[in-house]
């Protein structure tokens, strides 16, 4: 009991110590330190290991007439028909070449595709930056079994620091109420140590990466 007691003492002893001498930044260099190995390969190439070890799906497009023939060919793929875009000029440009969708949530508990634009791509490890600050609002990323992202290849950073500091700069002090960070579709392997996708989210997450979309 003697040895518990002293080593409770001992550890209390240093969190007041640590309490008086604290600093306003104890670890000055913490940013600038090298966490990760050197890469030199370009943004999209790592974003698109990445997003792919995490069973996302990657399509780079070179202009919006590819990113159209490649959402045509997906949803004739799938069947898909309950398709939903909500960011006005997602919409403008589908609406340009007749692309079916819906513009209102109107039976949105039958979606089957969402439709998204996103904040930034982390090539890092492969995630999408996504906030209430764009028309999709929470439930377009969340609900509808399908979830696909548009993104200009301007949005790719390397690391979550470089997405807040874009988020930062393109907001300043009118920060979104909700940001969050998706790395690949839903997963979960709390029903008995299975690994289930779509728990909790889409079960496929498909990422577009438009170089020109004019």
């Amino acid at each position: 009991m003697n040895n518990i007691t002293t080593s409770k003492e001992r550890m209390l002893k240093k969190i007041r110590k640590a309490l008086l001498e604290k600093r306003e930044n104890p670890y000055p260099n913490l940013e600038d330190s090298n966490l990760y190995k050197p890469d030199d390969e370009a943004l999209e190439v790592l974003f698109a290991e990445q997003l792919t070890a995490v069973a996302g799906k990657f399509i780079f497009c070179e202009d919006g007439i590819e990113f159209i023939e490649n959402m045509l060919q997906l949803a004739d793929k799938f069947s898909w028909r309950k398709m939903y875009c909500w960011e006005p000029d997602l919409q403008a440009f589908l609406s340009k070449y007749e692309f079916p969708f819906y513009q209102t949530d109107k039976d949105f508990e039958q979606a089957e595709v969402g439709i998204t634009l996103c904040e930034s791509l982390i090539a890092r490890n492969g995630s999408i930056m996504v906030s209430n600050g764009n028309a999709a609002g929470r439930r377009l990323s969340i609900y509808p079994h399908n979830h696909i992202v548009v993104a200009r290849t301007g949005q790719l950073v390397l690391d979550l620091k470089d997405a807040f500091v874009a988020l930062k700069n393109k907001y300043e002090n009118q920060i979104p109420s909700m940001v969050s960070v998706i790395t690949g579709p839903s997963r979960t392997a709390d029903i008995e140590k299975t690994l289930v996708l779509g728990a909790h989210g889409p079960k496929e997450l498909f990422v577009f990466l438009v170089d020109d979309f004019d």
